[in-house]
């Protein structure tokens, strides 16, 4: 049967059909079919050849034009990036398991990889460390002397004269090698190698000059940044001298360790004239105590390429040190790895002494300073007590403990119950609290939970989507949305109904909540402030609070004390209340009756500071100038006589320490010592256990 290529016969076949004769036996016919189709069967090969090594070429000399292309006006500083990607293009094209790029040293001794690419899971070889030509003498000779390339498909087919290069190249997985030498110069500088790693490979003789031309591109943009590089550092030297007018230039050759000097720090270090110089040789002049660390420095400067700036001692004949401030810069070749290091030497003894000088006068003053901070700081932290807190009125013995209090739990974010009675000012501690804290400078928002509808609560607390319920017709940001970042002062906590108590319970352990009508969590730091005038443990037995929220809540409770219980501020807070009011009234009292006084003092104040302040306001419209006088009379109601004062703030205080240190094994310092759990220096406590006169048993 004929073969047909999209539908017609191939010329080739329909020929050597035409010149054999069918013969007139079957048998002839099938032999003449059957060699008509192996004549056709191998004219398709070699077409077939013919067309993939065309593609080849077609294909290799667009990446050879689209590497070239790469190294046009590219800066010098990214021709090691190009050449690496552009080694790995090579890698893919030519299907190898390693490409890599060598350079002859200058002592024609040894030489390096600089640069080279490898597919996975092929062992790395040595890139960047002079390899001497004793590892590898007979490819040495090939490639470098009779500038031969070097090629083997076996490993084992290598001549005996190869018995070191092949165990070397054993070592770095090598199966099949191909190298080529490249010469831009007279003598060769440069080797291009493919390595085969994963099995045997035999190289076509058309792979030798595409090697070839792409190791001249390589080496050609190696040349201008050598060239470039070159010219760069003799311009940073001149400057690096213009620079360093008065001090001493110096440089240190990677390679072959020599250390080259201005006179002048030929003087500075004793060197002697002409004397040859190493590195070794300068660092016996440093001070053995700063010798490792010198060494570390200019290591790590070599390593990663960062400028070097060191201060250190050396020693003088004569037994006297002299300091040494260096500032160097490490520069590189063509491989990137830095071929010397310079900088400048400068003598900063004066300096260091003045240094010196000051640093022991600093010393002093910091001592003094800390001895009087010492003395001092019980005064600062009495006054402090005595000038009140954010409008808080009174210098009585319970309100000094409350708020030294106050002052122990404001700068921290711990969560604060106040308990107290209705109008005894829980509104205004919770404020000193925020004002003394680090958010002093955020919002504080208030939400008084008794005057807020049940039905809204929620909402109100924790902010609501449009359409979130009948009404709902725009978004709204919740109260702790508003304070994030800074306080929110839940007023009346005990009034929050118990179904939002799981939610504030949520808010208060991990910061975040849902609005009402949205599943989205949102996230806030909010320090939470409550206060209640109820008996919470009795609502909790009640089963009207939650438990857990009300140990939650307890983290640090302030009580505050009734008016009644600090009978004392109540001169002072009358006074105040009459300059508040007569100043509005445009009135004038000069005193106020002894009597009124005897019987403010004497009223029970179940309405507490409130009710005085209302109590004074009335007192403003209706008493004639200049003295104040009340003209109602104050009734006691039943179970409204006055209770007893309660114990003085120095005893109050004598005890709360007293505990503290019992609880802490009379631990002064440190973590969970008491000064820290009380909130005070430990000057201040060891200050204040003398003054009360507490010692250890």
């Amino acid at each position: 049967m004929p073969n047909f290529r999209h539908g017609s016969l191939y010329p080739r076949a329909a020929m050597l059909c035409r010149e054999r004769p069918q013969s007139a036996e079957p048998g002839g016919r099938v032999r003449t079919l059957t060699d008509t189709g192996e004549r056709l069967n191998s004219e398709i090969a070699r077409r077939k050849r013919a067309e993939r090594t065309l593609r080849d070429r077609l294909l290799f000399e667009e990446m050879l034009s689209v590497i070239s292309a790469g190294f046009i006006n590219l800066s010098f500083e990214r021709i090691d990036e190009e050449i690496h990607h552009a080694m790995k293009k090579v890698l893919n094209f030519f299907k190898v398991d390693r490409f890599a790029l060598l350079e002859t040293l200058p002592d024609r001794k040894s030489w390096m990889i600089t640069h080279c690419v490898s597919g996975t899971d092929v062992p790395s070889v040595p890139v960047g460390e002079n390899l001497p030509v004793s590892l590898h003498p007979w490819a040495y000779e090939k490639l470098i002397q009779k500038r031969e390339v070097l090629s083997f498909s076996k490993i084992d087919d290598l001549p005996a004269e190869a018995d070191v290069d092949k165990e070397n190249w054993i070592v770095w997985g090598i199966r099949s090698n191909l190298n080529i030498p490249i010469r831009i110069g007279k003598p060769v500088d440069h080797i291009v190698a493919i390595n085969s790693v994963k099995y045997e490979r035999v190289w076509p003789d058309e792979l030798i000059p595409r090697l070839r031309l792409l190791g001249e591109i390589f080496v050609n943009a190696l040349e201008r940044s050598r060239a470039w590089k070159a010219l760069q550092e003799s311009e940073e030297r001149l400057n690096l001298a213009t620079v360093a007018a008065g001090a001493g230039l110096w440089i240190l050759d990677t390679n072959t360790g020599q250390f080259w000097v201005t006179q002048m720090l030929r003087k500075l270090f004793n060197f002697l004239p002409g004397e040859e110089l190493s590195f070794e040789r300068y660092e016996k002049t440093i001070h053995p105590d700063d010798r490792k660390g010198v060494r570390e420095l200019v290591q790590r400067s070599l390593k990663t390429q960062n400028d070097l700036t060191i201060e250190y001692r050396i020693l003088k004949p004569d037994g006297n040190v002299c300091w040494i401030m260096t500032r160097g810069r490490p520069y590189g070749g063509a491989t990137g790895i830095p071929l010397r290091l310079m900088g400048i030497c400068m003598d900063i003894t004066e300096r260091k002494e003045m240094e010196n000088e000051l640093r022991k006068q600093l010393a002093e003053i910091n001592k003094l300073k800390l001895q009087l901070e010492k003395e001092n700081i019980y005064l600062r932290n009495e006054i402090k007590t005595e000038r009140g807190f954010g409008g808080i009125i009174g210098h009585s013995d319970t309100l000094r403990y409350v708020l030294f209090r106050v002052q122990q739990v404001a700068p921290t974010d711990a969560t604060v119950l106040i308990l107290g009675e209705t109008g005894v000012g829980k509104g205004m501690v919770a404020h000193a609290i925020h004002e003394m804290s680090a958010r002093k400078d955020k919002t504080m928002v208030t939400v008084n939970c008794a005057a807020l509808p049940s039905n809204l609560i929620e909402s109100e607390l924790f902010g609501r989507e449009k359409g979130a319920f009948t009404g709902a017709y725009a978004r709204q940001a919740g109260r702790f949305e508003v304070a994030d970042g800074g306080t929110i002062f839940l007023d009346e906590i005990g009034e929050l109904p118990l179904e939002l108590q799981t939610k504030l319970l949520r808010v208060l352990q991990d910061g975040e909540f849902e609005r009402l009508g949205s599943p989205r969590t949102v996230k806030v730091d909010v320090r939470v402030i409550a206060s209640t005038s109820r008996d919470l443990k009795v609502e909790m037995h009640n089963g009207r609070f939650r438990e857990d929220l009300y140990y939650r809540l307890n983290t640090f409770p302030v009580t505050l004390p009734p008016l009644r219980m600090r009978v004392e501020d109540i001169p002072e807070l009358a006074r105040h209340f009459i300059d508040k009011y007569s100043r509005k009234l445009n009135k004038q009292f000069e005193s106020l009756s002894k009597d009124t006084m005897q019987m403010l003092q004497a009223y029970a104040w179940p309405g507490n500071v409130r009710e005085l302040e209302h109590v004074i306001e009335r007192g403003v419209i209706t008493s004639p100038e200049p003295v104040f006088q009340l003209v109602e009379q104050l009734e006691q109601g039943p179970g409204m006589e006055a209770d007893k004062p309660i114990k003085g703030f120095e005893t109050m205080a004598r005890e709360h320490i007293l505990q503290v240190l019992h609880k802490t094994g009379w631990k002064i310092e440190g973590k969970g010592g008491a000064a820290a759990i009380l909130g005070l220096n430990p000057s201040t406590l060891r200050f204040r256990l003398k003054k009360l006169g507490i010692k250890r048993p």
